[in-house]
C-alpha cells in the first residue's frame, strides 16, 4: 500500500486530514482489522473511519498513530428460527502505519496492548 498525497502533506497543517482521507480510502482488507474484532465476527463495514492520534518523522519513515473506526457483526446460521441477530456492531483499534519517506510505501501493524 502507498500513501502518497499523505507523505507530500507531511509538515504542513494539512496533513491530519490528507492522511485521513487517504486512510478512509483505502480497501478495508488492507487493514488488519480482522485481528482487531473484540464485538463481532466478520468485518462488515466497506468503510472504515481514521483518526490520527500520533505522528513523528526520522529521515527514514512517517510514523503514526491512528484510530480506527469500523463495524461488524456476528453472522448466524440466517434460519428462521437462529436467534442471532444481524446488528452491526461498532469497533475500534489503534494501528501504526510507517510510510516510508521516498516511496510513500506504507506498512501498518495493529498497536498490541
Amino acid at each position: 500500500m502507498r500513501l502518497p498525497r499523505a507523505l507530500a502533506a507531511w509538515g504542513t497543517p494539512a496533513f491530519d486530514g490528507v492522511l485521513k482521507q487517504e486512510v478512509e480510502g483505502l480497501d478495508p482488507a488492507l487493514l488488519p482489522l480482522d485481528a482487531a474484532l473484540a464485538r463481532g465476527s466478520h468485518v462488515s463495514s466497506p468503510r472504515v473511519g481514521a483518526r490520527v492520534l500520533r505522528a513523528e518523522a526520522t529521515p527514514e519513515r512517517l510514523s503514526v498513530k491512528l484510530g480506527l473506526f469500523f463495524t461488524t457483526l456476528i453472522a448466524g446460521c440466517a434460519c428462521a428460527d437462529d436467534p442471532t441477530p444481524e446488528d452491526d456492531l461498532t469497533e475500534y483499534c489503534e494501528v501504526w502505519m510507517r510510510i516510508d519517506r521516498r516511496t510513500a510505501e506504507t506498512e501498518v501493524a495493529l498497536v498490541e496492548d
